[in-house]
């Protein structure tokens, strides 16, 4: 009897073990970067059920501030005489030194410039434009912490996980060839798989593709300024 309460002791121990929640990452909050979020309809109210991956789709130098870039997407798409968009379009963004930035209130959908239903759609974008250069390891370790806490925070299946160019076909190649390879091959869903399960997974960057890009975006220096003539 004594043995079988040890074997059951033992079992409940690693039951629990293997249902500890994933520790949050780290977030810039709203607050500490000054969002200025406008008023969004009930209507664009939603149940989180997928994750949706983007690239900036903008070369990224190593002279810009993450925290200046996700203001100024603020307020662009607020004053944008086509969008209108109430927030910044995404609910995360991923600095190239991989900080996290939290962008719009998850209980509203997303905005996009492509046409697919956003309901239910929890937008994660990385900084930077991967079909000119590639990411950092930072962003993809920050992405797997942030993609592996949401898909257990909200219940999200990781099957659920997916780019902006699978969700919008045909419409874009967002989030760039350098960046897609890590999804179709498999690599950020079994790391944030992994993560779930309360393992450390071995984040790696791939050699870069053969067609490039082969710049890191942390190496990307503004163009030179010609000097006038």
């Amino acid at each position: 009897m004594r043995y079988l309460f040890l074997i059951c002791l033992a079992c409940s121990l690693v039951s629990a073990q293997s249902t500890k929640p994933v520790e949050k990452p780290k977030l810039v909050t709203p607050e500490e970067w000054g969002s200025t979020p406008q008023p969004m309809a009930d209507s664009r109210k939603h149940t989180p059920k997928f994750i949706t991956i983007h690239h900036a789709g903008t070369l990224w130098t190593n002279d810009k501030d993450p925290v200046k870039f996700v203001k100024n997407m603020q307020t662009w798409g607020q004053n944008d005489e086509q969008r209108h968009w109430p927030d910044v379009p995404y609910h995360f963004l991923i600095a190239p030194d991989g900080r996290i930035i939290q962008g719009r209130s998850t209980a509203y959908e997303p905005d996009s410039n492509t046409k697919y239903s956003l309901q239910g759609h929890i937008g994660v974008e990385l900084m930077g434009d991967f079909n000119r250069q590639r990411a950092s390891k930072e962003q993809l370790q920050s992405v797997v912490k942030l993609v592996a806490w949401l898909c257990d925070d909200l219940k999200i299946d990781t099957s659920e996980i997916a780019t902006h160019k699978d969700r919008a076909v045909n419409q874009t190649s967002c989030p760039g060839e350098a960046f897609y390879r890590y999804v179709s091959e498999g690599l950020i869903r079994r790391w944030i798989t992994e993560t779930i399960e309360g393992k450390t997974p071995d984040v790696q960057l791939l050699p870069a593709l053969e067609k490039g890009p082969t710049t890191m975006i942390s190496d990307t220096t503004p163009a030179a300024t010609k000097p006038a003539q």
